[in-house]
């Protein structure tokens, strides 16, 4: 049997991919040469905001804390996420060998709570705090 050219491998990939952009294209070609077209003025093309005439900026700023508590419920988050799986095996790798499993996750959880004190003394987690 023989082995087919590396272009022949492809060739299916190659036809999924154009018949995708070619059936977009043809979508939009057709919204735009079958659609309705409506006259557009200012009150329509306004936001809707339940009836109320929109006023202001369309978004309030967030502050930097903000986005600071939430990277670091992420990153705490999922260092709980690595710490499930060994809490699965624990007792398939206790047998083993104890010693080493034990230290590894004691070295994994003192990193773990050098950096939450770095964020504590950094005051990360205090929202009243303006700096």
């Amino acid at each position: 049997m023989t082995t087919p050219s590396q272009f022949a491998q492809y060739l299916p990939v190659l036809l999924l991919a154009v018949v995708a952009v070619g059936f977009t294209a043809g979508m939009l070609l057709f919204s735009v040469l079958l659609g309705v077209k409506a006259r557009r003025n200012p009150v329509k093309d306004t936001a809707y905001e339940c009836g109320m005439r929109p006023e202001g900026p369309g978004s309030a700023r967030f502050s930097v804390k903000f986005y600071l508590v939430a990277m670091l419920f992420i990153l705490f988050d999922i260092e709980v996420v690595f710490l499930y799986p060994w809490a699965v095996v624990y007792k398939e790798m206790l047998a083993e060998n104890a010693g080493l499993i034990f230290g590894s996750m004691l070295s994994f959880m003192g990193i773990l709570f050098v950096g939450y004190f770095y964020a504590l003394k950094k005051r990360a987690f205090d929202w009243g705090s303006s700096t």
